[in-house]
């Protein structure tokens, strides 16, 4: 990873979760220069790799992705209507699933059946678009689970306290530190079910860093979070990039993708259909027939898209917890 400072923030912003003053530095800029936007192209230095991976749920073929390719160190935007395989992409990537058939590498190594929890200490996490915490744990003691070698959590290195204090006490200051960057120290001993579904996904990012991750995957990241805490997520998934991570999400909100993706990769019926950045996916006919269908014209609406997915999206950050709104207005 390279060093790089952490967002400027505004301290009186807390239910912001410290919106980012600065533009962080974007060290991969140029680098999708002269790649080919057609689906399955390779990228100068891919960072994971999937190839002929494909998922049935009886007669349906969810996922069937003939070869893919994702940029070290930049951000890649997964999209596509609603079905098109998405999430379902994601857990096979992730480890969540097993796909029927495929190869996926990842720093050129195969994970194929490699458990999530593997994957994660091999520096590849994700979130997910319906947050998981330990709602009766404090939202310290939740982010303190995300952290590697912790000797306590074995039986019998538990009973003995000197073989695992000094690293829980490590742990914790990491933790400690991912909270005061994401402007949430104010919420460390709070339990994580009295946390707004915007917060909860603040913690759920933060939470992630604890692994000291090369890639991380997020699902549906602004999904339900009021525009505040939308602007304070943006800023956080820059600075992943400013740091030499490399990020994924899958993201409904096209005035999102337009923002913060170098690349962007579409989906229909369980297949790649278009890639490219931001700019040529919106007149790519295939991604206009797949959204709109092939009677539409030339060019794809980026707010008509969002106003036809609205009514699937608009609650999704909201199933736990209070609402953003609930929370500032608490």
């Amino acid at each position: 990873m390279t060093d790089s400072p952490d967002p400027v923030v505004d301290p009186d912003d807390g239910d912001a979760g410290g919106a980012v003053a600065t533009e962080p530095h974007n060290p991969i800029a140029g680098v999708f220069d002269g790649v080919e936007h057609t689906s399955g192209v390779a990228k100068p230095d891919p960072i994971l790799k999937a190839k002929g991976v494909t998922r049935r749920f009886g007669g349906l073929v969810a996922v069937d992705v003939d070869e893919l390719e994702i940029q070290r160190g930049a951000i890649t935007a997964l999209i596509g209507p609603n079905g098109a395989g998405k999430t379902t992409f994601f857990n096979l990537l992730t480890g969540f699933d097993s796909p029927d058939s495929g190869h996926v590498e990842l720093n050129g190594q195969s994970i194929d059946g490699v458990a999530s929890h593997k994957l994660a200490a091999r520096g590849m996490v994700r979130t997910f678009q319906l947050t998981k915490a330990l709602s009766r744990l404090t939202v310290l003691q939740n982010m303190m689970l995300g952290a590697k070698d912790q000797g306590g959590e074995n039986l019998l290195r538990a009973l003995v306290s000197p073989l695992w204090r000094q690293r829980e006490q490590e742990v914790e200051a990491q933790a400690r530190a991912l909270l005061d960057r994401f402007n949430l120290t104010h919420m460390t001993d709070q339990f994580a079910g009295t946390l707004s579904g915007g917060q909860r996904k603040l913690v759920e990012m933060a939470r992630s860093l604890m692994t000291e991750p090369e890639l991380v995957m997020l699902d549906e990241p602004m999904a339900g979070v009021n525009p505040a805490l939308t602007q304070s997520l943006l800023g956080h998934v820059k600075q992943l990039r400013a740091e030499g991570r490399t990020v994924i999400f899958v993201e409904h909100d096209m005035d999102v993708v337009q923002d913060i993706s170098d690349w962007v990769v579409v989906m229909a019926e369980g297949r790649i259909i278009a890639e490219g950045p931001p700019g040529s996916i919106a007149e790519n006919q295939q991604v206009v027939d797949a959204y709109l269908g092939s009677s539409h014209g030339t060019e794809l609406d980026f707010d008509s898209v969002q106003d036809l997915e609205a009514a699937d999206d608009g609650d999704a950050g909201e199933a736990d917890g209070q609402t953003d709104q609930e929370a500032t207005d608490g």
